[in-house]
């Protein structure tokens, strides 16, 4: 068991780091000591010691857990070099790495030197995806048949899509999967297990970015399940916060249905009956995601205090780079892959 407080150091401080930053302050067994970012004047806004580089960050506060907060692009370095500085906890955001063979690289090096890897893919734990989770394993819904999920965020139209947030999604070349779609990759084989087979049909609609922005992909799940991913960021849905679910979703099985809706409520409908039984009652978060962030985070201080395992260590999360690669085959090829 590890003792606490434990030493937080974060790379990046960029739109999302808000999130991070925040989550951060309020988890109680840490200290933030420091944020590095390429401009040194955003790590100055985040109110801890501000560096312009990783390397001098590492020197100067020996973190228990380096946090990255960067793009793709940045991962692979950013890794080495905090573990040739010693840092034996990372938590790396996704999507992870610019590609399978970076990524293998990493999480090879990662477990060379005996350190946590962590890819910080939090829908997972999201308030809504861990009740739907208990609810399909205490058997309320039966024997599972499909789940699907309607991704709806409305931030995709016109010149100016994400250039107010997140401009880089502009000049992805794959985007929606890549960026978006690998949170229910994650989801749906959390709640299902590892898909067998995938079937992918994207397209672009926004003429001004480089990768797709809408389309449908079946999952094929052991046990006979099978889920949906429906995908268009030009359409929303009836939420005060699109950014709360991005969407709504369903869950269903012999006995009944589960239903997320864009107020993160979760009900619960059984065949045959019009009652319909709330759950989850509406989240009430301000923030992110009903604060999967911090979910998140959390999760990974209290595995190192109490000697707990971890999820989404880097070597289960290989496993959703490469549906996401075959999702994109499939798409290109117009033909249904089978999965290893």
């Amino acid at each position: 068991m590890t003792s606490a407080p434990l030493k937080v150091a974060c790379l990046g401080a960029g739109y999302f780091s808000q999130f991070h930053y925040g989550a951060w302050a309020r988890i109680a067994q840490v200290a933030c000591v420091g944020a590095a970012d390429q401009t040194i004047e955003a790590a100055r806004t985040t109110g801890l010691p501000a560096f312009d580089s990783l390397e001098a960050m590492l020197a100067d506060t020996h973190p228990d857990i380096l946090d990255i907060i960067l793009p793709p692009v940045a991962h692979r370095q950013s890794i080495q070099t905090a573990l040739e500085a010693g840092v034996k906890t990372i938590i790396c955001q996704k999507p992870f790495c610019v590609d399978l063979a970076e990524a293998e690289e990493v999480t090879r090096l990662a477990e060379q030197m005996g350190a946590h890897l962590v890819i910080h893919e939090n829908f997972r734990f999201m308030p809504w995806y861990r009740a739907i989770k208990a609810e399909i394993a205490a058997g309320r819904i039966g024997t599972p048949l499909q789940g699907s999920f309607r991704l709806r965020p409305g931030d995709g139209q016109g010149p100016d899509a994400y250039l107010d947030r997140q401009p880089y999604f502009q000049q992805m070349p794959q985007f929606l999967v890549h960026e978006t779609g690998v949170h229910w990759i994650d989801t749906f084989r959390y709640l299902f297990g590892d898909p067998t087979a995938v079937y992918a049909d994207l397209r672009q609609i926004n003429p001004v970015i480089k990768g797709e922005d809408a389309g449908f992909v079946i999952f094929d799940h052991p046990q006979g399940v099978r889920t949906l991913f429906d995908g268009n960021r030009h359409c929303d849905h009836a939420a005060d916060n699109q950014r709360r679910t991005m969407g709504e979703a369903f869950f269903e099985g012999t006995e009944g249905v589960l239903t997320l809706t864009g107020d993160g409520r979760v009900d619960f409908r059984g065949h045959g009956s019009l009652i319909v039984e709330q759950v989850l009652p509406a989240d009430t978060w301000d923030g992110f995601g009903g604060d999967c962030v911090y979910h998140l985070q959390n999760h990974v201080v209290q595995a190192l205090l109490q000697d707990r395992p971890f999820e989404n260590l880097a070597r289960d999360y290989l496993t959703v780079v490469r549906i996401k690669d075959a999702i994109y085959r499939s798409a290109e090829t117009g033909q249904k892959v089978t999965l290893d």
